[in-house]
């Protein structure tokens, strides 16, 4: 089943972004090898006039959707007019919503986010926001019309992997859009239990562009991905405290049963 988002369909539940890689051809390969078919671009940090050259011109529009994001804004007023301006500049009507709370810990301010998304949703954008892994918070965003939820898994760029799987999990049961774990992702297994839990994508880019080799890291991702939503659409088994053995041994001779 693919991912669906605002009546938009993908094949790929992961999405990536566009900062800290060796180089935009290196970016090129790595989004390439992911399949992803969504890229996050910081608005701040691209020349969005076209006038030199830009990362913009190493993203494959044709079949990939570009989603502008809010990084290093810290009002609510700061963000709105940041989409405004990549909606403007012919990006995407699509919006990664970041409104940060504290420099240290890039922790978003989810009273500022709860704004930004009731006005930009109401100016008719598809507001994706990245907030923090509370389920109350979440459950405000999708009431003010966020076409998904982003809760991190943990600090951006930390690559600490999930911490709060629990919360993760209420998040994604009482959700009735899709939720992508955002930030905090380190390594393949990080994203494979995040899809394992039952989220719907993830979205990362410090894990990929900052590996050692972020095409192969890339490409990890992409099949650790597919793995963990397999595994949740399998449905994993039981876990038991005590061993079962894995032949059963009814009918065995001297068994005595």
């Amino acid at each position: 089943m693919p991912l669906i988002i605002s009546n938009r369909s993908f094949a790929s539940r992961l999405i990536v972004g566009t900062g800290k890689y060796p180089s935009n051809v290196v970016m090129q390969a790595a989004h390439l090898a992911s399949g992803t078919e969504m890229v996050t671009v910081a608005v701040r940090r691209v020349d969005i006039s076209r006038r030199t050259e830009s990362l913009l011109d190493y993203i494959d529009t044709s079949r990939i959707l570009l989603l502008p994001n809010t990084a290093a804004c810290y009002t609510a007023d700061d963000a709105i007019r940041t989409a405004h301006l990549a909606r403007e500049a012919g990006l995407s009507n699509w919006i990664k919503l970041e409104v940060i709370g504290d420099e240290q810990t890039l922790y978003p301010d989810t009273e500022a986010l709860l704004v930004a998304t009731r006005v930009l949703v109401r100016d008719g954008f598809v507001v994706l926001p990245y907030t923090n892994d509370d389920p109350i918070v979440c459950r405000k965003l999708e009431d003010a019309g966020a076409a998904a939820v982003m809760p991190l898994g943990a600090p951006i760029g930390s690559g600490l992997g999930i911490q709060n799987i629990n919360n993760i999990a209420i998040i994604k049961a009482q959700a009735q859009v899709p939720v992508i774990v955002d930030a905090g992702v380190g390594t393949a297994s990080d994203a494979a239990i995040a899809m394992e839990i039952g989220v719907d994508g993830v979205l990362m880019n410090t894990a990929i562009a900052g590996a050692r080799d972020p095409v192969a890291m890339a490409r990890a991702m992409r099949l650790a991905v597919e793995a963990g939503r397999l595994a949740f659409e399998a449905g994993r088994i039981a876990k038991k405290l005590y061993a079962t053995p894995s032949s059963p041994l009814e009918g065995v001779v001297g068994t005595g049963h």
